[in-house]
């Protein structure tokens, strides 16, 4: 092959053919979906003879790190098979259309049938973190959680549905995350080639600030809206975040306008997301809102033993099991784990397990479970006490009727839980962590000087801890 001086291909045509046989190929194997979304705009830069290397040119930074991520290896592989003199490729990214030096059209056969986009190892298109553990056959569905789980189910089947988007709500460790993943795995086995995508909205927002930054907006906003399944989880993390929150609300508009699929999760409802747009709650408010309420003891006893089934060469007895769905209940994700450390010392200490070693092992787990208090729990017990709204303490209102109590839960929060100020100010509609030692400090000082004021904390302490 004869090349100029500036490293350009004279016999152009002949790189353009294998160019355009690499694309036909790449098609093929990884399915039209994937294909047209991050290969077909890549354009064929300059051939270097002097490492055999050819550029690929990717229209935003953005895409190019993607493709180099996901596809260099798979690209060389396709050149070097073409025979065309070409043993590297360097993906980069192109200012304009000024690097691009040939984009081959690629002829699609009316018989030929999509393949799997996981045969090429594209993520996104096959479920981008996916955890593997978290399907339907593992969930342990019960009335705390039928509403969720029956949407989950209806909205991974993949067929028609009469809700767009499922919002999903519950405290931590309930069981929404294990329901989203679900969600993805299922949709998956009924569409091989959807392209679905999970991502928390802490990514989200990590991703859009680099994406600004790196001036590559539109690479960002490509990814997210060509999702035939979108599940952003945590979504109480965007509260106060402006721009994000911008472009939130266009993708969820795009997704919905669009047909395809949306899942929310949060860890409360959506008229309860303090420092959220209302244009983005109208929008979350439009579809079916399922929440997953605490587990109850029979659902925490079936979680527990469907666990312990699973358990390969040990032996768990029925009274742990029962000694764990009765003290640990503030938590699946944590009794699920005390269930595990327990088997772990069991395995290596080579001692059977019966409900004297489970407590021996667990005895801070279950000291501390003894007088674990939630956050949620605190805030209904002052509701209740105050008679006033659960939606009260994550609003703005600052009259002395709501704004009292509300600092009294702070107080509490402080006080009976282990999270942290900022913790405590995200569980009270996303307010800064002064605001908690404010109100730490003024109901300390109160307490000395109120008589009614004190009554009261000490009436909710007694009932917290009972």
């Amino acid at each position: 092959m004869a090349l100029g001086g500036d490293g350009l291909a004279v016999e152009g045509t002949t790189l353009a053919q294998a160019w355009e046989a690499v694309r036909t190929g790449l098609r093929r194997d990884c399915g039209a979906r994937t294909f047209d979304h991050w290969l077909k705009p890549i354009g064929l830069g300059r051939f270097r003879a002097a490492d055999a290397t050819v550029e690929l040119v990717l229209p935003s930074a953005f895409m190019a790190r993607w493709v180099e991520s996901h596809f260099s290896e798979r690209l060389a592989l396709a050149w070097r098979a073409a025979n065309c003199g070409v043993r590297a490729v360097e993906i980069v990214a192109g200012e304009g259309e000024s690097r691009a030096v040939y984009a081959a059209p690629v002829e699609v056969p009316a018989d030929e049938a999509p393949v799997a986009a996981e045969a090429a190892g594209a993520a996104p298109a096959s479920g981008s973190l996916l955890d593997p553990r978290f399907t339907f056959d593992t969930f342990v569905a019960g009335e705390a959680n039928a509403l969720a789980a029956n949407a989950a189910r209806m909205l991974g089947e993949g067929g028609a549905v009469l809700f767009n988007p499922l919002f999903i709500h519950g405290g931590t460790g309930q069981g929404k995350t294990h329901l989203m993943h679900a969600i993805g795995h299922a949709f998956r086995s009924h569409n091989p080639q959807a392209n679905i995508l999970y991502m928390s909205a802490e990514k989200f927002m990590v991703e859009f600030v680099s994406a600004m930054r790196a001036k590559d907006t539109l690479g960002f906003k490509a990814r997210l809206r060509s999702a035939d399944l979108l599940m952003i989880d945590d979504i109480q993390f965007i509260a106060g975040k402006g721009s994000t929150q911008e472009e939130f609300l266009h993708t969820v508009n795009e997704i919905m306008t669009s047909g395809r699929r949306l899942v929310i999760g949060a860890d409360r409802s959506p008229q309860a997301l303090e420092g959220v747009e209302g244009r983005i709650l109208s929008r979350l408010s439009m579809g079916l809102v399922a929440d997953i309420k605490p587990a109850d003891h029979a659902l925490r006893l079936a979680i527990l033993q469907r666990k312990a089934a699973t358990v390969q060469g040990v032996t768990i007895p029925e009274d742990v099991i029962e000694m764990l769905a009765h003290r640990i209940a503030s938590n699946i994700r944590e009794m699920e784990g005390a269930l595990n450390r327990v088997v772990a010392y069991g395995q290596l200490n080579c001692r059977p397990i019966d409900i004297e070693f489970a407590q021996e092992v667990l005895a801070d787990v279950l000291q501390a479970s003894q007088r674990r208090v939630t956050i949620d729990e605190i805030q209904r017990r002052v509701c209740a006490h105050f008679n006033i709204r659960q939606n009260d303490m994550v609003s703005a209102r600052r009259a002395r009727a709501v704004a009292r109590p509300r600092q009294i839960a702070m107080y509490l929060a402080k006080r009976m839980t282990p999270r942290s100020l900022p913790e405590i100010g995200r569980k009270f509609g996303g307010r800064d962590h002064t605001t908690v030692i404010y109100a730490v400090r003024q109901i300390e000082k109160l307490r000395e000087s109120d008589i009614d004021i004190d009554k009261d904390v000490r009436s909710l302490i007694r009932e917290l801890e009972s």
